[in-house]
């Protein structure tokens, strides 16, 4: 693809992005408009990929969404491809603690969620101080073994098939009692 088709599928991806963020609002141009400092008749050709955005102008959009810019700019990237075979899934392994990591799913600017694989030996234990991102929602679906997970000062012990959802905001702990290992499917959904 050539550099100015680049440059128009790009421009032609940020137009519908904001056109899809002021949607999910339910925001009309005028009350845009009025948020921004932007002319409506500015909002509707930017959104219709007739004009493109101005620093300045992409910079009040993205106050306007409660967006930085780069945020924007990632959401708007190419499509991630849709199979992620398994020979290229990374795999990490903590030998000091017992715990391995698949990256089942790696997270892609163009999606929130991403899904994680992960073994830990028994007795082994993995505490966090603080989530990445707080507000970040996870989903903890247990195959085979028990997990003994704390979070937001709780304590829950997960069999086989069991699931824990929650939404993380401060330290979070996950501990293998055995005396089997522990085998879980982690869903990271970002805010």
């Amino acid at each position: 693809m050539r550099e100015d088709e680049e440059a128009e599928t790009a421009d032609s991806r940020l137009a519908a992005r904001l056109a899809g963020l002021r949607a999910e609002r339910g925001w009309s141009l005028d009350e845009l408009s009025g948020l921004t400092g932007l002319s409506r008749s500015t909002l509707s050709r930017v959104e219709r990929g007739e004009l493109s955005p101005t620093a300045a102008s992409l910079g009040r959009l993205c106050t306007a969404y409660g967006r930085t810019m780069s945020r924007l700019l990632t959401e708007i990237e190419a499509e991630p491809p849709l199979l992620v075979p398994a020979g290229s899934q990374q795999v990490w392994y903590d030998a000091s603690v017992g715990f391995t990591r698949r990256s089942v799913s790696p997270p892609h600017p163009g999606l929130r969620a991403e899904v994680v694989e992960a073994t830990l030996d028994p007795g082994a234990e993995i505490a966090y101080e603080e989530p990445p991102v707080p507000g970040m929602e996870q989903h903890v679906w247990v195959r085979e073994g028990s997990v003994r997970i704390t979070v937001g000062g709780t304590t829950h012990t997960l069999g086989p098939g069991d699931c824990l959802r929650f939404r993380l905001r401060g330290p979070s702990c996950f501990h293998c009692p055995g005396p089997e290992r522990v085998r879980y499917v982690l869903m990271i959904v970002m805010p």
